[in-house]
């Protein structure tokens, strides 16, 4: 028991760590890496939640797609995600149709 447990540190010691890379509908890659991500079931728009406090971007996955929005403060996600309806107060809070440009990404 100990030597398989033993096998498998080595083995995982000798893996590269890779972080995962999503697409945005902009076509831009983005590395998640520094996000911390959480699955969502509980929401029939949003699939998936990731966000960088430190440069408070968000990225979700709605409807399917991948989109990031940046300067969303943590308060907002935290709002986001205790909301009664996660997808109704990112429909209304944070999605570029209602938002405008209020989260947009500068290049």
């Amino acid at each position: 028991m100990v030597r398989a447990l033993v096998l498998l540190l080595a083995q995982l010691a000798g893996t590269p760590i890779v972080s995962e890379t999503v697409e945005t509908g902009e076509r831009q890659l983005i590395d998640l890496g520094t996000f911390e991500c959480r699955d969502i079931t509980r929401s029939t728009v949003l699939q998936r939640v990731c966000y960088d406090r430190a440069r408070q971007d968000l990225v979700v996955a709605a409807d399917g797609a991948y989109d990031r929005y940046c300067g969303v403060t943590a308060d907002t996600v935290e709002r986001l995600l205790g909301a009664p309806s996660m997808g109704q107060f990112f429909n209304q809070n944070i999605r570029r149709k209602t938002a405008s440009s209020r989260y947009a990404c500068r290049a």
